[in-house]
């Protein structure tokens, strides 16, 4: 059954349901995906809304009740069909076919006022074909810290999908890893597509790749429009994926950001960060820090991040290479190095105040605050919101003045590295005109707020939600996060 011949579809008062969804996924046909019903469940609470997605949509939240999100999310009213994506992947090394969509469907595609096509994907909306013994279910506290995540990242600069609603469903789920039984819920993502890297991996496994190109056709058409009429189309396409994730890992690490699950399934083929998991942000500057507890090797551990990427960047080359030259793959990942570095910098430098230095005092000035933050071990967040907090027209004065008001540096003449550090930034500083004291200020202030998601944070906030169902501290935890308060 089409969206058109949806019963009351017309003629319904949600806005959700008269909203244009497209089918552009759907018009591929069902080589790459079944349809799925939705679970039911025997309670609906709105938890999350998130209203600063709804005038993309052409929406005012004023007139979206939370009925409407319950109706169209919860009790999944209105819409079909719900399409579970067929993919497989490369988990911690290892090839898995026995993957795709177990606990989530694509609920359906919106061209937002932005001109771009997205999907409302779901997550723990029930068993489909490919939950593999699985209930299809999310936790509550898999919810709740998904949303905090996608808010941080997204008020960070973080290219990243974010959370629509989050609903909690009444279900007592057993999990090994949570306190159980605990709590349940659905959560549905509005994220640039819902394809992955596993999405073409599996094609190529099945050999394919007729298929393999008409979803690539698909994805230039859809997600990269400025280079369909282009005759290198497909090689422009590969070189652009690269750009995008080199600057999406810089946008991670500069964030101080652990994804953990980097696997092929977990690889956005628009370049966008998706799916958080066991995800941490570092409290230190630890290039092994490992975000998830099963990572016993460190694979996808802090300061890999880059490298995974890449890597996966390259086993897809084996899927293209049906329609791209392996020579012009080879050639396109080959700037995913300088991409990450020049994104990096930037990002790093705009932490310390700076919108752009000349070389080599940028590399030299990102490559010491490091140094320092990993030798030092001071918080990695705090580091950068003291700088903000104390930066005064004074540090141009002398050396000694740079961060002389936090009490969570070394004092002069403890730790050689700070000492070099001040000294450089203080003659940075002075190669600024007085009126551009100010800038640098602001450029602090914008780039380092003070509150960070650091896993006390969120699991004080969860503590709350769990013994005494007090959502209070949540909701103004992403209201720090959204005024980058």
């Amino acid at each position: 059954m089409t969206l058109a011949e949806t019963p009351n579809y017309k003629n319904s008062s949600n806005p959700f349901l008269t909203l244009n969804y497209e089918s552009a996924l759907e018009s591929l046909g069902d080589d790459y995906y079944d349809e799925v019903a939705a679970a039911e469940f025997p309670q609906h609470i709105l938890r999350w809304r998130n209203d600063a997605l709804l005038p993309r949509l052409g929406l005012d939240p004023q007139a979206v009740t939370d009925e409407d999100f319950i109706t169209a999310f919860g009790k999944f009213q209105g819409r079909k069909p719900l399409l579970a994506l067929r993919y497989h992947g490369y988990q911690f090394g290892e090839y898995n076919r026995q993957l795709g969509d177990g606990r989530g469907f694509l609920y359906g595609q919106v061209r937002a006022s932005d001109g771009e096509l997205y999907d409302f994907g779901t997550k723990g909306s029930g068993r489909t074909p490919y939950s593999r013994g699985g209930d299809g279910m999310l936790t509550l506290k898999g919810g709740v810290r998904e949303v905090l995540a996608a808010e941080a990242l997204h008020y960070l600069g973080v290219r990243t999908s974010r959370c629509l609603t989050m609903i909690e469903t009444g279900l007592s789920l057993w999990r090994g890893d949570e306190p159980s039984p605990t709590r349940s819920s659905v959560m549905v993502r509005m994220s640039s597509s819902h394809l992955r890297f596993g999405t073409f991996e599996r094609l190529h496994y099945l050999q394919r790749p007729d298929l393999t190109k008409k979803l690539l056709d698909h994805v230039i058409e859809q997600y990269y429009p400025h280079l369909n009429a282009q005759q290198d189309k497909y090689v422009l396409f590969y070189a652009e994926l690269v750009e995008r994730f080199a600057k999406l890992a810089a946008q991670w690490m500069a964030a101080g950001f652990c994804h953990a699950v980097l696997n092929t399934d977990n690889m956005s083929i628009t370049g966008e960060s998706f799916d958080y998991g066991p995800y941490a942000f570092i409290p230190t500057y630890d290039p092994y820090f490992t975000a998830a507890y099963f990572d016993y090797y460190r694979r996808y551990c802090y300061s890999h991040q880059p490298s995974i990427c890449k890597l996966n960047l390259e086993m897809l080359q084996e899927p293209l290479k049906a329609i791209i030259d392996k020579g012009e793959l080879e050639a396109g990942l080959a700037k995913f190095d300088e991409h990450y570095y020049a994104e990096y910098g930037s990002l790093m430098l705009k932490k310390l105040g700076f919108e752009q230095l000349p070389h080599p005092a940028a590399d030299e000035l990102v490559n010491l605050t490091i140094e320092f933050l990993q030798d030092s071990q001071i918080g990695y967040h705090q580091f950068f919101y003291e700088m903000a907090r104390t930066f005064s027209s004074k540090w141009r004065d002398e050396p000694g003045f740079v961060l002389n008001n936090s009490d969570i540096v070394p004092v002069p003449g403890v730790s050689a590295i700070f000492d070099n550090w001040c000294i450089l930034y203080h003659k940075i500083l002075n190669s600024f005109d007085c009126d551009r004291i100010d800038v640098i200020a602001q450029t602090l202030a914008v780039q380092n707020p003070k509150t960070v998601l650091l896993r006390p944070v969120i699991e004080s906030t969860w503590e709350a939600i769990a013994q005494e169902d007090n959502w209070q501290p949540f909701y103004e935890l992403v209201q720090q996060i959204q005024s980058r308060s």
